[in-house]
């Protein structure tokens, strides 16, 4: 098994794009919503994608056939932190190849802490993200904003907050535990799920918590409220390395924009 990241890069660049006459502005814009600022003194602000009807974009774990956003915050001013809010995503399959992301429209919420929350934030991104129809066209928005005063309560952006997987008290979750063993080039981890079925063909995203490791789909079976779910993990170095459990996330998507993420991810 090798890292996703150059299958992504390699379906992000098939099909030139001059030659099918699309840019960046056919199928992708991006702005701020300015939000509001919350009682704790932090900003509730969103990035808003509006993509051209088919076309999506991805999730922060976008599986074999897609690139996450990244995002450069070089040129703010007045930001201690960021924190976004994912919505709950879809799954699609492609070529046999399953990823995880958003069509046509795209609220991410983004929770801003700043370094003095009596002053107003200066928010500068240069966002880098994938986009997919019939071919993958790499995108870049360099997008600003200035968050002054109280700001207003944005329907869009609550809306978005709302939309979030549901957390693991909220879904009824029992029981989380985690075998890991290694193999040659990383490790099998095993995780054992005692919840309430989320819809029909659930799919289970496992996120190390460890830049640069490459996950396998997971292999997934349930018999009533338990569920079990094996992936590999791969690191760049191709070998066994150290995992704290507390670090990983599972993530089980259903039906009907369902989810729950689980944060942490204990020894039996």
């Amino acid at each position: 098994m090798k890292s996703f990241l150059p299958l992504a890069l390699l379906s992000c660049l098939a099909g030139p794009v001059s030659a099918q006459g699309v840019t960046q502005s056919d199928i992708v814009e991006g702005t701020f919503r300015e939000g509001w600022r919350m009682e704790t003194g932090s900003r509730m602000t969103a990035l808003h994608l509006r993509l051209a009807p088919e076309w999506k974009t991805y999730w922060r774990a976008p599986g074999d056939a897609g690139i996450p956003p990244s995002f450069d915050w070089a040129g703010s001013k007045n930001v201690k932190s960021v924190r976004f809010h994912w919505p709950t995503p879809d799954v699609f399959h492609t070529n046999g190849m399953q990823s995880v992301g958003y069509h046509d429209e795209l609220v991410l919420p983004i929770e801003v802490i700043a370094k003095d929350p009596s002053r107003p934030v200066h928010l500068q991104a240069r966002v880098d993200l994938g986009v997919c129809k019939d071919i993958c066209v790499p995108a870049t928005l360099d997008l600003t904003i200035d968050l002054l005063g109280k700001g207003y309560a944005d329907a869009v952006i609550s809306a978005a907050l709302r939309a979030r997987p549901a957390t693991a008290h909220e879904a009824g979750l029992t029981q989380i535990a985690c075998t890991v063993e290694p193999i040659r080039d990383g490790l099998r981890l095993t995780a054992e799920v005692r919840l309430p079925p989320q819809g029909t063909n659930e799919v289970v995203v496992v996120e190390p918590g460890v830049p640069g490791v490459w996950v396998s789909e997971a292999q997934v079976n349930r018999v009533g409220d338990k569920m079990v779910a094996v992936v590999d993990m791969v690191p760049p170095s191709g070998a066994p390395f150290a995992l704290d459990r507390r670090g990983v996330t599972v993530t089980v998507l259903g039906t009907s924009g369902r989810g729950v993420e689980i944060s942490g991810c204990p020894a039996p």
